[in-house]
């Protein structure tokens, strides 16, 4: 009897407004742990972005006790070092034989990363023992092979939880300036976005950089409405000016094209900001310049450059295969004003003629775009949406002018898609303009209202259905990241040993040894006389003995006719060709030995037998 009695009093708590709320978390809770687990068996992968890859070693040698060093080295960075200590009387001006210094990455993610390192069970060795993680294959020594590196998840599972993070953001922002229905169908899409599941599993700073920008729009939403109706007074609202300077000032070391949202940001200040608007336009500014100045400082007394080598990758994209960071001697082009406006001109019309949907939120954007046209009552909500699209205004010219080979390499999911970054505000103003449309239907009952708004998430998110129920491409970025075979040709190697590749950033990251990238070389230009050999042995005789040289099909997967018998006869191509036809290196060649088991996936050389 008492039982029956408790069992009604559950029910009538839970047929309660309380309890059905309850009830709604639990399967709304439950539903994204179901999405969530599906994703990570089917559509995650171990990592396909060299940032990602850069970022993570640096992050492991911050971990470690070697300071803000990498394992990644830089033709470039190895020139602007020397030439920075030039005048010393250095034995190693290039910083090769101990820690290499990074001049390449911005601090803040991978100091991230490094804690989270020290906080998680990071296991570097791949095979770890497990269905989830390898299988079974007698072809290897360990007798099982890799299916997902361990580091790579956990690098996952903690962007994912930032990715939740910018969602709950989004949802208690639009829940102040709209209304529950729309804060809760907004975080619904964003949830429901195979864009952002994506750079959540690619072990990019991307997630990070959507916290800040959250960030920054709560700090200017605050401050709007301070300006509006005081109730901290001036403080309150230089405050909120100065934390919004703060957050682009982490956001700029985290990634410094996103340096360009300080210009939208103090536009914002000025037109809004009244009597007082210089205040909070230089405060906002000059704290951004606090934050930054230090690291600027430390990148110029390393490397002589402000930005080190990122200082020329707006140049970068007029030279072809990243000529310019694997170039000991790099040579700028005598380009003029001209060309930069050319190609901004170019790569803006290539974003806006189809990339501009895809970066910014998919479908959702185009109600974006509709509902610019629609009046805002809400000044707050009228007013951020300025920012916003100032916002996309910005960092379309600086995805345009920042734009390298590394977009064709890997499209959308790079580091160089900034103007991903506004997809959250780019959904929440979406749905808002949905929300205005269906509320001058007059719906005959309530359940055609719900069926509508479900098929509308259901429509404007499709892609994702696609990636969580047609066949996955399996866990492995293959070619020409294969973790078991990377970490296997570097650990031949000792700690202290050098190795050239054409992905020095996996090499470094899942081989845990100092590679130097491949050289550039001669193409088939006659005007180039710059040589394989030239290169390789101003490192190997003056710098650093080279004991290695692993070879992907990065560089080998290429067109026979136009890159390997129409190079130049002392290019890396020729190299490749004449190496695997005659089966030998060319005389005087220091890299002699070949171990079996990696051609034709990879092409790996030894100074001895190993």
């Amino acid at each position: 009897m008492q039982s029956m009695t408790k069992v009604q009093e559950w029910i009538h708590k839970l047929e309660s407004t309380h309890g059905l709320r309850l009830l709604k978390v639990f399967v709304f809770v439950l539903a994204l742990a179901a999405v969530t687990l599906r994703y990570e068996y089917h559509c995650a992968r171990n990592m396909a972005s060299p940032a990602a890859m850069d970022s993570a070693q640096l992050a492991r040698n911050i971990a470690t006790g070697k300071g803000y060093t990498t394992e990644c080295i830089r033709p470039l960075s190895m020139h602007l070092i020397m030439e920075k200590n030039q005048a010393a009387a250095d034995q190693d001006p290039a910083r090769l034989n101990g820690n290499h210094p990074d001049i390449s990455n911005p601090p803040v993610y991978p100091v991230v990363l490094a804690g989270l390192m020290k906080v998680l069970p990071f296991h570097f060795d791949t095979g770890l023992k497990g269905n989830f993680w390898s299988a079974p294959d007698s072809k290897y020594p360990s007798g099982r092979r890799s299916l997902r590196y361990q580091p790579d998840f956990l690098i996952t599972f903690f962007n994912q939880f930032l990715f939740f993070a910018v969602v709950a953001l989004a949802f208690l922002w639009a829940r102040r300036l709209y209304d529950f229905p729309v804060a809760m169908t907004s975080a619904v899409v964003l949830l429901l976005s195979d864009l952002l599941w994506q750079f959540s599993s690619s072990g990019l700073s991307t997630m990070l950089l959507l916290l800040i920008v959250m960030g920054i729009v709560w700090c200017l939403t605050l401050w709007e409405s301070e300006i509006r109706e005081p109730k901290w007074g001036q403080k309150g609202a230089v405050l909120f000016s100065l934390a919004a300077g703060l957050l682009i000032g982490v956001g700029c070391l985290t990634r410094y094209s996103f340096a360009c949202l300080i210009f939208p940001t103090v536009i914002f200040l000025a037109v809004f900001g009244g009597p007082r608007r210089w205040i909070y336009c230089i405060g906002a500014f000059a704290m951004t310049a606090l934050v930054v100045t230090p690291w600027i400082v430390r990148n110029y007394s390393v490397s002589g450059e402000a930005f080190g080598t990122t200082t020329y990758n707006v140049i970068e994209s007029f030279l072809s295969g990243f000529r310019l960071q694997r170039s000991l001697q790099p040579e700028l082009p005598p380009y003029a004003v001209g060309a930069y406006f050319m190609k901004l001109l170019n790569n803006s019309s290539a974003i806006l003629s189809g990339d501009i949907f895809k970066n910014i939120g998919g479908w959702i954007s185009g109600f974006f775009l509709v509902g610019l046209l629609v009046g805002l009552r809400n000044p707050a909500l009228r007013r951020m949406r300025y920012f916003v699209v100032a916002s996309i205004g910005f960092l379309l010219v600086t995805q345009a002018l920042g734009m390298t080979k590394l977009s064709e390499e890997t499209p959308e999911i790079n580091s160089e898609n900034l103007l991903v970054l506004v997809s959250p505000m780019v959904a929440i103003f979406g749905v808002g303009l949905f929300y205005s449309l269906i509320d001058g239907i007059q719906f005959p009952i309530a359940l055609v209202r719900y069926a509508t708004i479900t098929l509308f998430v259901i429509l404007v998110q499709m892609p994702i259905w696609f990636s969580l129920l047609l066949p996955g491409k399996g866990p492995i970025v293959y070619p020409p990241y294969w973790p078991d075979k990377i970490q296997e040709s570097a650990r031949h190697l000792g700690k202290d040993e050098l190795m050239m590749t054409d992905i020095p950033w996996a090499v470094a990251w899942y081989g845990d040894r100092d590679a130097v990238w491949l050289t550039w070389n001669a193409t088939a230009s006659p005007d180039d006389t710059t040589k394989w050999q030239e290169s390789f042995y101003a490192i190997n005789d003056r710098l650093k003995k080279i004991h290695a040289l692993c070879l992907t099909r990065r560089s080998m997967d290429v067109h026979m006719q136009s890159e390997w018998y129409s190079a130049a006869p002392e290019s890396w191509q020729r190299f490749i060709v004449e190496t695997l036809v005659s089966r030998q290196v060319p005389p005087g060649f220091p890299l002699t030995k070949t171990p079996p088991g990696y051609f034709p996936e990879m092409l790996v050389l030894y100074d001895v037998a190993r």
